[in-house]
């Protein structure tokens, strides 16, 4: 993960480098309420909300999702054993077939870098 504009306060254009034109109501979203409002509200660190998401994403089976969001995590200061642990344990919550699969994207994450 770099330091482009998808990771700083107030800038992030994750949602218009996936869609552009073709979903500007999602692109909206996606920018400006979910990572530009919702990411940077300080109740809750960017580390936690990474950990919250990937408990969450992982419990829905969102692999496609979980790709990207484990990548963040990373880059928001968790670290490749936290995150393993954070795996198993919600292996036991989530069902082992979500923890199996989302164990199997965080060793592509880390093993080919996102």
């Amino acid at each position: 993960m770099t330091d482009d504009d998808e990771t700083t306060p107030g800038g992030w254009t994750g949602g218009q480098n996936a869609f552009g034109d073709f979903a500007p109501g999602l692109v909206h979203y996606t920018d400006k309420v979910l990572f530009d409002e919702v990411w940077e509200r300080t109740d809750l660190s960017r580390r936690d909300r990474s950990l919250v998401t990937i408990a969450a994403l992982t419990a829905l089976g969102k692999t496609d999702q979980l790709r990207f969001h484990l990548a963040y995590a990373r880059h928001n200061g968790v670290t490749d054993d936290e995150l393993k642990e954070a795996l198993l344990h919600l292996a036991f919550y989530s069902g082992w077939p979500n923890g199996m699969g989302a164990t199997a994207v965080l060793k592509d994450v880390i093993e080919n870098g996102n």
